[in-house]
């Protein structure tokens, strides 16, 4: 299981790249964090999701 902001998903083996097409997450606009460190843009679809692996994907919102 990924615990991923806060829930608990059966993702292990799959791609972040993978998981990220499965949401309304505009790629452009967030950060994504796994296991306390920020994973570059340029490694979404590299980096393979593990068992026991904590992400947080946070938005950037535009406003004034």
């Amino acid at each position: 299981m990924v615990k991923i902001n806060g829930r608990e998903l059966n993702l292990a083996g799959n791609t972040l790249a993978a998981y990220l097409k499965t949401t309304d997450f505009d790629v452009k606009r967030i950060a994504v964090e796994k296991n306390g460190e920020i994973i570059p843009k340029t490694q979404y679809e590299t980096t393979i999701l593990q068992d026991g692996d904590c992400l947080e994907v946070v938005s950037f919102v535009g406003g004034g």
